[in-house]
């Protein structure tokens, strides 16, 4: 098995994932109601950007123990936003399975990170 090294945070498939996941969420919440600009137009958006922002700026910090601290955030804004989308599914019936789908990865991908981390550390 080849081992590659990675340069950027935009090389980490996670991060990828995660900015692709911000992406389809600012898609998603457009189509919510005007009403909802400063309410969890608002919420979704942040949570779902403070994933990839997140890794990305673990990634760039000297020390794992950093980077794992980075990692534990953006893990627990998955949490969040996916108590979001549940919300915009039930109260406005607007439903993206995509966007589930790639917090649900996006999350793994994180946990199995941190745990392969501290496993080193």
């Amino acid at each position: 098995m080849q081992n590659t090294v990675v340069k950027s945070y935009k090389d980490l498939i996670v991060w990828q994932k995660a900015y692709l996941l911000a992406k389809q969420v600012y898609i998603l919440t457009d189509k919510l109601p005007q009403k909802e600009v400063f309410g969890i137009q608002s919420q979704v958006r942040r949570a779902s950007v403070s994933i990839a922002s997140n890794i990305a700026e673990g990634k760039n910090r000297k020390t794992v123990k950093d980077f794992l601290q980075f990692l534990r955030i953006a893990y627990g804004s998955t949490s969040e936003l996916e108590t979001q989308l549940l919300l915009i599914k039930d109260i406005y019936k607007i439903e993206s399975e995509e966007c589930f789908n790639l917090t649900e990865e996006v999350s793994k991908m994180l946990r199995a990170m941190i745990y392969k981390l501290e496993a080193k550390s």
